[in-house]
């Protein structure tokens, strides 16, 4: 197998939408390889361990297969084994406190209140 750019292999098996959209998140640091956080040209070869926070998920992934283009979904979920932490359950998320769009700046005394139910 041959060495793969990271920012094209992460576009090619589909975490990222765009190529550009992976080197930004290489560039801001949130692709790491093997821990490490990477440039956009740093090469990856199968036995690397890629992980990636985008949107707001974290992926844990092993490199299997390198690609340099991008392919259909189902091909994709062959080039890499998900070691990725399960989402939160769903009433946890909708449990959490949401404030009202165009309520302004929450008050010091809503702001300790989410600072008690978030446990800080």
């Amino acid at each position: 197998m041959e060495s793969v750019r990271i920012d094209a292999w992460v576009w090619a098996v589909r975490i990222v939408k765009t190529r550009s959209a992976a080197a930004e998140a290489c560039k801001a640091g949130h692709v790491k390889l093997n821990g490490v956080a990477v440039k956009p040209s740093q090469n990856v070869v199968p036995g690397d361990r890629v992980r990636v926070w985008v949107d707001h998920k974290q992926w844990d992934v092993e490199v299997v297969q390198t690609l340099k283009k991008r392919v259909g979904a189902a091909i994709a979920r062959t080039c890499y084994v998900d070691h990725s932490p399960p989402p939160p359950p769903k009433e946890l998320i909708l449990s959490m406190p949401r404030r009202d769009r165009g309520a302004g700046r929450p008050t010091k005394r809503e702001r300790r209140e989410t600072d008690r139910l978030m446990g800080r």
